[in-house]
């Protein structure tokens, strides 16, 4: 059963930071490689940070430098260290598999894949 539970979001204002955590569990994780999606409104989801089994990261170029992901693989739990925030980062932040992973878990259809309830990230100005 895939369980995936997003946390720390919150209403900042622009250049603030906030700490989202995700704290997963399932089969499906056994790659141990995640990924942080976000969904800014009237948008699709996508991929905007990612970190491998091994702990190498990557990053879409609007966070990066802005943006960190680190795990604790005790916990179960994936991290994303969001700074210097900007209006358009807004959006709601999920946590699951990358998406190699996804698609070979789930296949192609991606409205088989199971999200969390992500968490809320506000930037004003």
């Amino acid at each position: 059963q895939v369980q995936l539970v997003e946390s720390g979001g919150g209403l900042v204002q622009t250049g603030g930071s906030l700490t989202l955590s995700c704290k997963y569990s399932g089969r499906i994780f056994s790659t141990k490689a995640m990924g942080w999606y976000r969904q800014a409104p009237g948008h699709q989801r996508d991929l905007i940070a990612g970190i491998t089994n091994e702990g190498s990261t990557s990053y879409i170029d609007f966070v990066k430098g802005r943006f960190t992901v680190f795990k604790e693989e005790a916990e179960n739990t994936v991290f994303l260290q969001v700074d210097n925030l900007k209006t358009e980062d807004t959006g709601t932040s999920y946590c699951n598999a990358d998406p190699k992973t996804l698609e070979n878990y789930y296949g192609t259809d991606v409205s088989r894949i199971y999200w969390g309830q992500g968490t809320q990230v506000t930037v004003s100005s």
